[in-house]
């Protein structure tokens, strides 16, 4: 065959040896296949790996994504873009990657402009909605799609909607092994003389095997010296929930069926050389698998492609691989079945070896050198295929899987309280309010807009040119002597205090971390890298807690790229024990808060906390910040259920009344902030309904049945009285509003859940019949 092709460098995405998984396993098979295939192509590997769990990784493997961090997946995409690979192989598996139904991988796909063929290991009937969403998302986002089986085909043309010409029907691969007599291997194990049967895998309770166990009894009545082998080590996962408990379990019931002399558990994850010696000794191979919807078993191809005469349960692949008498199927949980194929094989050596014959011809075309180059066909393919950005699918959702769509996202009345020195602060009605000057406060919430603007992809070049005006307006603002920024200019240009509050020394510091953390432009990230080091430290001489969260989430954001900084890991958990202080000192059983009031901003403090607790291994910080976040979402949720945030006419004192008016949208977007940290934090579906309870304060859900929101200019109103609502839009409550619904558009991005009002997923097409 052809080791020819045009393509230069390939890279891998899925987890990777050492890895004790299936995946890894298939992956460095196939990277080692196409590298031995074609030496002149340069193959590298990103790995996906386990939270907590470190791996020694062979030199192929160049980057390492860290499967529940989403950003992660951001760097990997910048990673393999910078690469110059012609083409990303993916391996999908619901399970390997972080976030819901593994919607993580999303980002990175989203990121790359490199054309992806993904290998789809599962394929699922019936989906539930976030499983069907992001294997849509997937499809859309690859040039072309590969599945093992005709069954797989089928199910991505009904039941996703994938079309014929995209997708690559590829054999599972497996191991060139010649065909031989199985008592050639069996004195290496000490079984020689026996009838070997074997089940091999990574074990856990829906692989079957207690059906097999309770079938020797009479299997060995017929044929006493029969010894059936189980091989492999418990699945890692299983082992972290439940230890070796079904392992145990089922060498009980071996002792309890009296069969103890003709079962081995090899309790090992073996590498590929063990595995053939393992296989060439079976004489029947079984697969009891409990459940019918499995599209690929890598252990059945490898059995049957080494021609192995296999008994198997009837799922899907089973089905379709042992179709036409290339094995034997059984019902599935039926251990009366089993033995009576075991007993007809091996009374049957003719049939036995013709069906083992059958298999191996079949399986020449599965071995790894011929399936490395049909991967290789689909490489080509896809790197002939064009990112058409202009076309957009139409994704069309039920309610189901999309109760509520967010609201549109204009940044008219922005650009109306923006001028060439930066954003005013306040508007009478939609006009701006030229009087009042600017604030540092407010030009740091619209820097901080302007980086998630560019991180849902939303009008990215208008977002950067704002980003230089407000990011400008806050370099004037520091004092290079005092290590401070001023708040307050008049309209002037002239600076009306020397110093500005604590509060704006923690937000600006807020913001800069952004810039550092998630910016594209290089430019800006390193001049807030400089202004954020001269300004940080005097966070520490500050007395407002507020300040101190607000610096907190900043640090966050520059850990993003920077984490290796002592110097701010110091800071910070200077500032984390301040708070953690501020409660000791205050909290009572009835009253789990920092201070004797509830005043403003109030979610920002347990926000600083769970941030700093989870990224700070700091387990008491995260808990004071869950713990006081519910209780405050709950102070702030009225009796209809919607919410309702401490108002500004007195507050919250301890002991006293909490005022109910005047509600400022700046709470609603703190507490938005917070719960969707939250929910990133524990997965909790709680914080989510909290997240949008308080987007919903905007959009009418409220005390009054009010909108906030002037859907005619962009703006939103200023708050919400006992009697009305405050109609001024100034850029306080402007960027609160805006800040939500970016929050909230990042959070449904990273789920994979895109909105077809907004940004729905382009997808690769032909290029055309010159490829070119």
């Amino acid at each position: 065959m052809r080791r020819n092709t045009a393509l230069h460098k390939i890279a891998f995405v899925a987890d990777y040896i050492p890895r004790k998984c299936g995946i890894a396993t298939f992956t460095a098979d196939l990277q080692h296949a196409v590298a031995g295939q074609y030496p002149s192509v340069e193959c590298f590997v990103c790995a996906v790996s386990e939270p907590d769990r470190s791996y020694d990784y062979p030199p192929e493997v160049r980057f390492e994504i860290e499967e529940e961090e989403p950003d992660s997946y951001r760097r990997a995409a910048d990673f393999l873009n910078f690469s110059n690979a012609d083409v990303v192989c993916l391996q999908h598996e619901y399970g390997i990657f972080g976030g819901r139904a593994g919607g993580y991988v999303l980002r990175l796909l989203r990121d790359l402009r490199i054309p992806v063929v993904t290998t789809l290991h599962t394929i699922l009937r019936e989906p539930d909605p976030d499983q069907h969403r992001v294997l849509r998302d997937i499809v859309a986002l690859s040039a072309r799609v590969v599945t093992m089986t005709e069954k797989g085909r089928c199910f991505l043309r009904d039941i996703y909607g994938v079309p014929d010409d995209k997708i690559d029907l590829i054999p599972h691969g497996i191991p060139d092994m010649p065909f031989v007599d199985p008592n050639f291997y069996k004195d290496q194990f000490g079984v020689e003389g026996k009838h070997v049967l074997l089940t091999f895998g990574l074990l856990s309770p829906n692989k079957g095997i207690e059906y097999v166990l309770r079938a020797l009894p009479q299997i060995v009545e017929v044929f006493p010296e029969t010894v059936y082998i189980v091989l492999g080590a418990t699945h890692p996962n299983l082992v972290r929930e439940q230890g070796e408990t079904y392992r145990l379990s089922l060498e009980r019931l071996a002792r309890d069926l009296g069969i103890e002399k003709h079962v081995i558990f090899y309790n090992r994850f073996v590498d590929i050389d063990e595995l053939k010696e393992f296989l060439g000794a079976a004489d029947i191979y079984i697969t009891p698998y409990l459940n019918p919807a499995q599209i690929t078993s890598g252990t059945l191809s490898y059995a049957f492609g080494c021609g192995k005469a296999v008994i198997s349960t009837p799922y899907w692949h089973a089905e379709e691989l042992l179709a036409e008498g290339r094995g034997v199927l059984v019902p599935f949980a039926d251990s009366e079945a089993i033995a009576r194929e075991v007993i007809g094989l091996l009374q049957d050596p003719t049939r036995r070896h013709a069906m083992r014959k059958r298999a191996y011809m079949l399986g020449r075309e599965m071995v790894w050198s011929h399936v490395a180059h049909m991967y290789v066909e689909s490489f080509e393919k896809a790197r002939r295929s064009r990112w058409d950005s202009s076309h957009r699918p139409l994704v069309i959702k039920t309610l189901e899987q999309k109760p509520r769509e967010l609201p549109t996202l204009r940044l008219d009345h922005l650009r109306r309280l923006t001028d060439s020195t930066g954003l005013l602060q306040h508007a009478t009605y939609a006009l701006p309010n030229y009087a009042e000057g600017y604030c540092s406060d407010d030009n740091a919430r619209a820097l901080l807009l302007t980086i998630n603007l560019e991180g849902i992809g939303h009008e990215i070049r208008e977002a950067q040119r704002l980003g230089v005006i407000y990011a400008a307006f806050l370099n004037n603002a520091f004092d290079r002597k005092t290590g401070r920024f001023r708040n307050f200019m008049g309209y002037d240009r002239q600076w009306l205090e020397e110093t500005g509050s604590d509060d704006c020394q923690g937000r600006v510091i807020w913001a800069l971390g952004a810039c550092v953390g998630r910016s594209r432009d290089n430019g800006l990230r390193m001049w807030a890298a400089g202004l954020l080091e001269r300004a940080l430290t005097t966070i520490l001489d500050t007395t407002s807690p507020r300040g101190w969260a607000f610096a907190l989430v900043g640090i966050h954001e520059y850990f993003r790229q920077l984490s290796g900084d002592r110097l701010v890991n110091q800071v910070r958990e200077t500032l984390t024990q301040r708070l953690i202080a501020l409660y000791d000192n205050t909290a009572s059983e009835d009253w789990p808060w920092f201070e004797p009031v509830v005043s403003y901003d109030n979610a920002k403090l347990p926000h600083a906390l769970i941030l700093s607790g989870r990224w700070g291994d700091n387990p008491r910080a995260f808990d004071i910040g869950l713990r006081t976040l519910r209780w405050l979402a709950e102070l702030q949720t009225a009796e209809a259920g919607h919410f309702r945030p401490i108002g500004s006419n007195g507050f919250y004192p301890r002991g006293g009344e909490c005022a109910r008016f005047d509600q400022q949208p700046i709470e609603a977007y703190s507490m938005l902030s917070a719960c969707l940290e939250a929910y990133r934090s524990t997965n909790d579906e709680y914080w989510l309904q909290k997240a949008r309870a308080a987007l919903d304060w905007f959009l009418g859900r409220n005390d009054l049945g009010m909108e906030l929101v002037d859907y005619r200019t962009g703006g939103c109103r200023d708050g919400l009285h006992v009697d009305r609502v405050n109609q001024n839009q100034g850029a306080e409550s402007t960027l609160a509003f805006l800040l939500s619904l970016t929050e909230m558009k990042l959070q449904e991005n990273l789920l994979g859940d895109l909105l077809p009002m907004d940004k729905d997923l382009p997808e690769w097409q032909p290029s055309g019949p010159s490829g070119r």
